[in-house]
């Protein structure tokens, strides 16, 4: 990457320190990336120390009693409509890929005759 007529340039940008080389008025390293940089470990830090902490009715004692209930609904049911669609849906995709399956095993085990 570096020619003869490359140059040595150090940059200053807190806290880091940094060099750039220039070819010939091509800056490998610009101060919109480091602009970037300081952004995004300023983001991350403020994300992991200061995040708020949100406050949320704690729903685990409904759902224990919920789901230990001896009502005779399966298990994968009990969780309402969605899981009942949820189930469904699996159910139908698994009998027709089944289907498939063996319908495509049947067409290639028996090849169209050549004239």
């Amino acid at each position: 990457m570096h020619t003869q007529d490359s140059e040595v340039v150090p940059v200053p940008a807190w806290p880091f320190s940094l060099v750039v080389f220039s070819c010939g008025g091509c800056w490998s390293v610009t101060a919109k990336m480091l602009r970037n940089l300081l952004a995004l470990r300023q983001i991350g830090q403020r994300t992991i120390s200061t995040a708020s902490r949100r406050h949320f009715k704690n729903k685990v004692p409904e759902k224990q009693k919920l789901f230990q209930e001896d009502d005779e609904i399966p298990l994968y049911l009990k969780g309402g409509v969605a899981d009942a669609l949820l189930y469904r849906a699996t159910m139908i995709l698994t009998v027709g890929g089944a289907a498939y399956a063996i319908y495509e095993l049947a067409v290639a085990s028996f090849p169209k005759k050549q004239e």
